[in-house]
């Protein structure tokens, strides 16, 4: 019999990360465990609490949520996969409820943002109010029983705290992806895919901000024929004017071509450090 996991997400069940989890594991491995706050997941991890974590940490239609990269490199944990998942958004509210009706929309500002067009076009007598999580949001609506108010959730919330879907399919663009990193204690040896499949993910701080710093640290990757998926800088705390690179590149830092760009950018950079190598996700529709 497989290995079951106990996996941790941020929300309540019924959330779009719960989805993730069973769509990366299966349900028969996976066991979500929900927990309100994106810090408290990384702690869970870290100490031992839970076996894995699912985060998401960009959006197709909304971009990054950068509390989870800060988290990534306060934390001692490890990228060890990642999924693509196909966000579907839902106007849920009480059975036989009407649009109409609605005042007021709870959701997280992640969908909210995602829903902008419909809510501007359709809703625009009504409120909307970030709420911690989707899923949240479908239950706190459900326990108010106030037919003008509404969440937008997924498909399984509705069915998880008895709503009725009012509209179907409402995010501004149908190209609606959210990509999740599946996370695990450093100790954790992540799953090697095919030469061709690996992506690594990595943190590091310039020596110095002074011109041309940027361009040299990237210019190790492309001396080598290194692709790169993404980069994404965030402020350094404490240090105004600084900034943080997170950055994915193609191959494993167990490729040799990889090892070499790493030694490379630590000779120019004032850290780096490796925040996993794992297999290019899957995207699930």
């Amino acid at each position: 019999m497989a290995e079951k996991y106990t996996v941790a997400f941020q929300g309540e069940l019924g959330a779009f990360s719960e989805e993730a989890i069973l769509a990366y594991f299966g349900a028969e491995q996976a066991e979500p465990v929900p927990l309100p706050e994106f810090e408290l997941v990384f702690e869970a991890l870290e100490s031992g609490q839970v076996d894995r974590a699912m985060i998401p940490i960009e959006n197709s239609l909304f971009g990054s949520v950068h509390v989870n990269y800060d988290l990534l490199r306060a934390h001692a944990v490890s990228i060890i996969g990642e999924l693509e998942l196909r966000i579907r958004h839902h106007l849920l509210g009480l059975p036989g409820g009407r649009i109409e009706q609605i005042r007021h929309v709870y959701s997280h500002p992640q969908a909210l943002g995602q829903c902008r067009t419909y809510l501007r076009t359709h809703l625009q007598h009504a409120e909307a109010i970030p709420a911690y999580d989707t899923a949240g949001a479908a239950r706190m609506v459900a326990e108010m029983g106030d037919p003008a108010a509404a969440a937008i959730a997924g498909i399984r919330a509705a069915a998880k705290y008895g709503l009725e879907v009012l509209a179907s399919g409402i995010e501004s663009h149908p190209q609606n992806y959210t990509r999740f990193l599946v996370l695990a204690r450093p100790e954790v040896t992540p799953p090697e895919g095919p030469p061709g499949t690996m992506k690594t993910s990595i943190v590091f701080a310039l020596r110095e901000n002074v011109p041309g710093a940027l361009f040299k640290s990237l210019a190790v990757f492309a001396l080598r024929d290194l692709d790169l998926y993404k980069i994404e800088s965030r402020p350094l705390v404490g240090v105004p004017g600084s900034y943080l690179f997170y950055l994915d590149v193609a191959g494993s830092v167990h490729e040799e071509a990889v090892q070499r760009a790493m030694d490379h950018l630590a000779e120019v950079a004032a850290f780096v450090r490796v925040l996993g190598s794992y297999p290019r996700g899957r995207r699930v529709d």
